[in-house]
């Protein structure tokens, strides 16, 4: 049998219930771990993570790292559904109303429609230019301007923008096996629990026991 301790790793917490077995009578105790949650925040409020799904799901659709699209949301609009720019670009992903009509954007502020849309534009990008910088240079300068220069344009704006989406893109990638290995981790903790069973013993004592 194995005591309570060690079960809930920092941050979390064990709860328990106690309740009478209706066929024996005996007192058991049901344990269910708790972890805190604790949800990323856009500038609006809206929950990022439930803007995540729809960035993969479009992105995944599309053939384009979802990492990737990430990293241009984050410099585009900071996960503001609403944003808008100086220029009239509109949404997450900064859609010029020329580019949503495009790629049969009917509302830039709808996310699902924006996010399809701006995935829609840069996979074309992808595949006009072959390779990821050029692409975000191209989303942000506009496709002609990589044509005409054969590179990322001279524009210190778009260099900047290159620059910051590529270094939250590498960050974005240097992290995603630590939180693969956490979430693993998160598991095998869960699944231990569930197989193990708190029982009453002679003594009065709870203790777990595997089943």
């Amino acid at each position: 049998m194995l005591g309570l301790t060690g079960l809930a790793t920092a941050g979390e917490r064990l709860t328990s219930t106690v309740k009478a077995d209706a066929r024996t009578g005996r007192l058991v105790r049901t344990v269910t771990l708790v972890r805190p949650v604790a949800p990323q925040q856009g500038k609006t409020g809206k929950n990022v993570n439930g803007l995540h799904s729809v960035i993969e799901e479009a992105a995944r659709r599309h053939d384009v790292d979802p990492l990737l699209v990430r990293s241009i949301v984050e410099v585009e609009s900071a996960y503001n559904p609403y944003a808008i720019s100086p220029k009239g670009a509109q949404g997450l992903m900064q859609l010029i109303p020329s580019t949503a009509r495009r790629y049969g954007v009917g509302d830039a502020f709808d996310v699902r429609q924006n996010v399809e849309g701006g995935v829609k534009y840069f996979r074309y990008l992808k595949d006009l230019f072959g390779e990821d910088h050029l692409a975000i240079a191209a989303y942000n300068a506009g496709e002609n301007a990589v044509l005409k220069y054969g590179k990322v344009p001279p524009y210190p704006e778009t260099e900047q923008y290159v620059r910051k989406v590529g270094r939250r893109y590498e960050d974005a990638k240097a992290r995603a096996p630590r939180q693969a290995a956490s979430a693993e981790g998160t598991a095998a903790r869960e699944s231990r629990l569930r197989s193990l069973e708190v029982v009453t013993g002679d003594d009065g004592r709870i203790y777990l026991r595997t089943k």
